[in-house]
């Protein structure tokens, strides 16, 4: 069994913040196997955070989909269920990771106007 919304979250945010080493990412896209479904694919290859944002929503509420159309008494239904909550944690890092670059900029632009009222730019 195999959880293709993490492995592909983790090939988007490599991408996204141009980390990684090469045997990381072979292993997160063996993972993912030969032909992905779009969404997952989309996730894997995003390259902005936003992106990541944008492919995770989809696959969140692909895989809430499954979940539902499982009968409870299927034996992979707790291993998906399981699954669910493992990406929506990942979903809710994710949302983190955006809150925090946000407060970032925001603070990089309070500096930024700091300077100039210290020291006005000229004309």
């Amino acid at each position: 069994m195999t959880c293709h919304e993490i492995e592909a979250l983790r090939l988007g945010l490599m991408n996204s913040l141009g980390v990684g080493d090469d045997a990381t990412k072979k292993h997160a896209r063996d993972e993912l196997g030969d032909d992905p479904t779009p969404h997952i694919e989309a996730l894997a290859t995003a390259e902005t955070l936003a992106a990541c944002k944008r492919h995770l929503d989809t696959a969140v509420v692909e895989l809430e989909s499954e979940v539902a159309a499982t009968d409870a008494d299927a034996p992979d239904f707790d291993y998906l269920r399981g699954r669910l909550v493992a990406v929506r944690d990942a979903e809710a890092a994710l949302d983190r990771l955006l809150d925090h670059g946000e407060g970032i900029l925001d603070d990089l632009g309070e500096t930024h106007h700091g300077l100039h009222e210290i020291f006005p730019a000229d004309g």
